[in-house]
This record gives C-alpha cells, structure tokens and sequence, in this order.
C-alpha cells in the first residue's frame, strides 16, 4: 500500500511513516519542512516521497496532492497534522481560535477533498483522520481543542456514508493520551485568566505541566493498531486507542444515552 500522512515530522505521523516503512510499505511523508523526513528518504530512498505541505495552504495542499498521485496511486491518506491549545474558551485569542480551526478541521478537509476524486475514480481508498478522546469528551481547558475535533469527527461521519458506494472507507482515530510531542513543542497556551485557575481549566492545565512523557500509551502500538484496522476486511468508524480513551468514551456515551432517556419523552411530545 501506499500512504500520504500529514505532518509526518512529530508525533504519530513520524511514528506511522517510520513503522509502515519498516514493514515494506510506501510513503509520501508530508511536513511543513520536508528536511525533517530527510532521514527517512535517505534511509528508504524507493519508499518514501517527502513532499512540503502546510495544510492551511490551499496551494500547497493541491500541489503536494497531485505530486504524490502523479508518482504512484493513493491507498490510504491520513490526515495526522494537528496541535492542541490548552485554555478555556475566553481565555482564547481570535488568532489562537482561528490557527487551531486552521489546521486540525479545515486543513484535513482540504486534504481529503483534494485526494477524494483520485480515490474515486480507482474506486477504492481509506481515509484515516486522527481525532482524538476529545473528539467525543469536551474537556474543560480544551474548548477549542474540542471544537475542532468534535467538528472533524461529525464531517467525517458524513463522509463515511458519502463514499462507502465508491469503495472507499474512513476510520476515525480517538487516542487518550500518548506519548508523542502533543503536550510538549506541539502544545499552544493561552493567556491565563485567574479566575480560572481554581477551576476544572486550570486544574487541567496543571496536570498536563507534569504529564508530558509519562502518558501510558505507546505510540508504536497505536499505529500498529491502525495499520491493522486499514488492512482488515472492515473496518470500525471509530477506533479509540488506549484505556483512558475507551473509559471516557464508555462514560460519555453512557451519560448521554441516560440524559436521552430522562428527557425523550418531553422531546417526543415537541412533535404533536
């Protein structure tokens, strides 16, 4: 198979680019500066394409799309680029807003959109987008964090129903926390507010000062949990990865399902 990963220099793209390459698969490794997957290049040189890519670049997005289809087909692109910003909603900036929007929901719809019609007119492809335990569980400190995730995880769902008739699958990823660069250099901050700091944000925000490398999961099991997924026969929608990720989830969906439960039949008598 051939993969396109976004933001193949950090995190759980370097790790899935490192480990399908090693397995004998091919690459085209995507990052704002291809020079930090030069190593992979020299080490792999038939294997990989490293190509520039900042996914909020309209351009640059159809440029490094079509260089990589021109090259070779697209079986599965993965749409990994992305950081956090740890805050509560009006401790936020417009800018830090707009750059997290930016690149974790607009920039992985252009890259699908731009892949999509290649996928299509082969009638075949996987789409994977990195989401997150924060895509489905809204965590005070990380609202727009949250936002981008719940937002991409909705899109995706759309889409998985859209092209299933062509061939192609989407699977949706949902790490708890792992230990990749995503509260260290991948981890934006905003201005604190005080009143805040006795709160479920700041309490939040004190955790994650010490969590950075302790994180119980292990990256190189998650892609390999994701690898399996793409070469099973089916695949899930969703894929959590970690016990934090699948507790959370398992609570969220449960708390969710007893709010329906206490209100549906007020909500069913909104319909006479």
């Amino acid at each position: 198979m051939r993969w396109f990963i976004t933001g193949s220099s950090a995190g759980f793209g370097r790790v899935l680019a490192e480990t399908l390459l090693a397995r004998g698969e091919k690459v085209v490794a995507t990052a704002r500066d291809p020079l930090a997957v030069a190593d992979l290049v020299e080490k792999y040189p038939n294997a990989v394409l490293a190509l520039p890519l900042d996914v909020t670049d309209p351009g640059q997005v159809r440029t490094a799309v079509d260089a990589a289809v021109a090259a070779g087909p697209v079986d599965v692109l993965v749409n990994n680029a992305g950081h956090g910003l740890l805050g509560a909603l009006e401790e936020l900036s417009d800018e830090q807003i707009h750059d997290v929007l930016a690149v974790n929901l607009l920039g992985a719809l252009a890259v699908t959109r731009a892949v999509l019609p290649h996928m299509r007119a082969r009638r075949r492809g996987h789409i994977v987008q990195m989401s997150s335990v924060g895509g489905v569980v809204g965590n005070p400190g990380h609202a727009i964090y949250a936002t981008s995730k719940f937002a991409l995880e909705g899109a995706s769902e759309a889409l998985a129903g859209e092209v299933a008739p062509f061939g192609i699958r989407v699977t949706i990823v949902e790490p708890g926390p792992f230990r990749t660069e995503f509260l260290g250099r991948s981890l934006g901050h905003a201005t604190p507010i005080p009143d805040y700091e006795d709160g479920p944000a700041g309490a939040l925000r004190a955790r994650n000062a010490t969590a950075h490398g302790r994180q119980p999961g292990d990256p190189v099991r998650a892609v390999e949990a994701i690898i399996d997924v793409v070469h099973a026969p089916s695949a899930p929608l969703r894929l959590p990865l970690g016990r934090s990720a699948v507790e959370r989830i398992r609570a969220k969906l449960e708390a969710q399902l007893a709010d329906l439960e206490a209100c549906a039949e007020v909500a069913i008598a909104a319909d006479r």
